[in-house]
């Protein structure tokens, strides 16, 4: 069988390769990554049988191809398709809100294999409810949690798991078991720091950049973030007045496209010059702390009481 698994959820598209790859043992699973791997070497080991037993899963990850960019490896796959290894499920992964259903390859999967689309969103407080179904709650717990971890599936389950490793038998989860166990994730707060820095609103800045501090946020790592940020914002502000779409500028700049839905919605009340000077005072302040010229405990903050 041959997949064509797409969509933004990427914690879905791996829940469904955990079910196809179910009973089937590890050293029967090979992955390939399309940005580095050539298709040629996914298509030969698709083609080759397995010496380890009766079935082989072949996995490869950012298979461009079937989205409206251009390439050439286009007809390695519609030959192998043409005559498919019946001991090989090949699969292949696309991380865009859409796929090019007018290409050939993509027809020839269509009608051949099995194309499935993960674009739904996931309600995180359903999730969170899902997976401690066995366990005790509250609601203002489920919210602290998102607070704390943000909305990623991927997170959301694994910081989960962390909680009821630790607790073993222990069914009641506390607001203390979330603030214990779980790891705040420094990106969530990113686009508010950002917001008080452009609003001048040094004293709720300094609060929140304290905040971060306290979580044993290293100075450094949040100027890298900010500065990944502001560009990401710009890029995609700049790019987006051009006329590309989300998914063609989450492919230019090489990121997962809600990365760019996220930055295109929290841009749109800045200027491009706006975001573009914050950017470049960061680079300065970057420079400045490498040259040993600006504190790096105290360069953010003076940044902020600009």
């Amino acid at each position: 069988m041959v997949y064509l698994l797409f969509g933004t959820k990427d914690y879905s598209i791996n829940n469904e390769i955990k079910k196809i790859c179910k009973n089937i043992d590890d050293m029967n699973i090979s992955r390939y990554d399309l940005n580095n791997d050539l298709t040629s070497l996914v298509i030969e080991d698709a083609k080759t049988i397995s010496l380890f037993g009766d079935k082989k899963i072949v996995i490869a990850d950012n298979a461009n191809m079937f989205t409206a960019s251009t390439s050439k490896d286009s007809e390695i796959i519609e030959d192998y398709l043409k005559n498919i290894n019946e001991y090989t499920d090949l699969i292949f992964i696309v991380h865009s809100d859409k796929i090019d259903a007018r290409k050939k390859i993509t027809k020839a999967i269509k009608e051949k294999g099995k194309i499935i689309e993960f674009n739904d969103d996931l309600d995180a407080v359903s999730l969170i409810r899902r997976l401690f179904k066995d366990y005790n709650i509250e609601y203002s717990d489920i919210k602290l949690l998102i607070d704390r971890v943000g909305n990623n599936p991927l997170i959301i389950t694994n910081e989960i798991n962390k909680i009821k490793i630790y607790k073993g038998n222990d069914k009641n989860i506390t607001s203390e078991d979330i603030l214990n166990l779980t790891n705040k994730i420094i990106e969530i707060d990113v686009f508010k720091l950002i917001d008080y820095i452009v609003r001048k609103d040094k004293e709720n800045a300094l609060e929140l950049y304290n905040e971060m501090l306290k979580v044993n946020e290293e100075p450094i790592k949040i100027i890298v973030i900010l500065a990944n940020q502001f560009r990401i914002m710009y890029q995609s502000k700049e790019l987006l007045k051009k006329g590309y779409s989300e998914k063609d500028i989450a492919s230019i700049l090489k990121i997962h496209p809600y990365r760019v839905k996220l930055a295109i919605q929290n841009s749109r009340n800045y200027t491009s010059e706006m975001l573009l000077k914050y950017l470049n005072d960061l680079a300065d302040i970057d420079i400045g702390i490498k040259t040993g010229t600006i504190n790096k405990d105290l360069a953010l903050e003076l940044f902020i009481l600009k």
